[in-house]
């Protein structure tokens, strides 16, 4: 009999194509019984696509007929904290998809909310179960990269403005390009310096691309109500022990449709991510050290039952409520260097 009865807060493609048949293939230990959504025929399309049981389009209605114990959110950004609190609030665990929430306050409250609950609440940043940063972790654990004191993260799309839903808003998604794509680099360069938050943060904005319009490679999107930054790019500064430089760009004028990668650079070795290459010295000789037979995973399921080991008080890895709380704390910060954060 499975521990957990999941419900699901958001009808898109995020919910249809990665969590709920996460969930399913996980059926020994969890059970999806509702999906909710403001559009109640959604709600209903989608739960029968993947037979659930139960839709609504208010979480009031979910809360009070199914009791769920576990809720992840697929919702639009500026959702993510009311859904949430709400659900711990109904003594929920929380399983959010990335960015943790609008601003850091949120992200706090909501972190404080789980801890104070006792409850499991964890984001998904599914890179961190891919097994090329397992091995960056082992190397790491064994000295191989001595002590890390520089990081270059980036998420760079050609022109891959999303023209659907609500990415180019400002007010449902909070930002651009740093909040859809750059957080899951952010969060990988944090985790290898083991979320100590920057001494200091200097970050640009620019939207040069995404007003102006322009040959799109993921559809067309309307220039005239793009809001958000098109790119962003940051510099952190940790004063005791090095720097990280984070780019990311829904439209940016460079060669590859899609880059998405880290280097690390430490006192012993360093390393690209993907794919993995350890840069270090063999027998006195520099040598790149190649890995061409890791495994290629689902990193979708294993985030999804890595948070189930948070609910079931185990160790995991999945992205915690404390690391998303710090996580926004930068991104803030990287906004209001450039001068276009706005508290909601």
């Amino acid at each position: 009999m499975p521990t957990y009865r999941a419900a699901i807060i958001g009808g898109g493609s995020i919910a249809d194509k990665n969590h709920i048949p996460a969930l399913k293939a996980l059926s020994d230990r969890v059970e999806v019984v509702a999906v909710v959504s403001r559009d109640a025929a959604k709600a209903r399309t989608l739960a029968d696509s993947h037979g659930i049981p139960h839709a609504f389009d208010q979480a009031d209605a979910l809360f009070r007929e199914c009791q769920p114990n576990v809720v992840v959110i697929c919702t639009p950004n500026k959702l993510h904290f009311p859904f949430a609190m709400q659900a711990l609030e109904n003594g929920c665990h929380v399983f959010c998809e990335k960015p943790p929430a609008i601003t850091a306050g949120q992200a706090r409250e909501m972190a404080e909310l789980a801890d104070r609950k006792g409850l499991a609440l964890g984001y998904n940043f599914q890179l961190r179960q891919t097994s090329e940063w397992q091995l960056f972790e082992r190397c790491r654990s064994e000295g191989r990269l001595g002590e890390i004191y520089h990081i270059k993260a980036r998420f760079l799309r050609r022109r891959g403005i999303p023209g659907w839903g609500y990415f180019t808003s400002k007010d449902m998604q909070g930002g651009g390009a740093l909040m859809d794509l750059g957080v899951h680099v952010l969060d990988l360069a944090l985790l290898a310096l083991d979320y100590d938050l920057p001494t200091a943060v200097l970050g640009n904005t620019f939207d040069h691309i995404g007003r102006a319009g322009g040959k799109g490679l993921m559809g067309g999107w309307n220039p005239e109500t793009f809001e958000v930054e098109d790119a962003a790019m940051a510099y952190l500064q940790y004063a005791d022990r090095g720097s990280v430089m984070l780019s990311s760009s829904f439209a940016l004028n460079t060669g590859a449709n899609i880059d998405r990668n880290l280097e690390i650079f430490g006192t012993q070795g360093g390393g690209v991510l993907f794919p993995f290459v350890l840069h270090t010295e063999v027998a006195g000789e520099l040598a790149d050290i190649h890995f061409p037979f890791l495994e290629n995973v689902d990193i979708q399921l294993k985030n999804t039952a890595a948070f189930l080991d948070a609910c079931d008080g185990k160790p995991s890895n999945v992205c915690t409520g404390e690391q998303g709380a710090r996580l926004m704390q930068v991104v803030e910060s990287i906004y209001q260097s450039a001068g276009t954060y706005q508290a909601t």
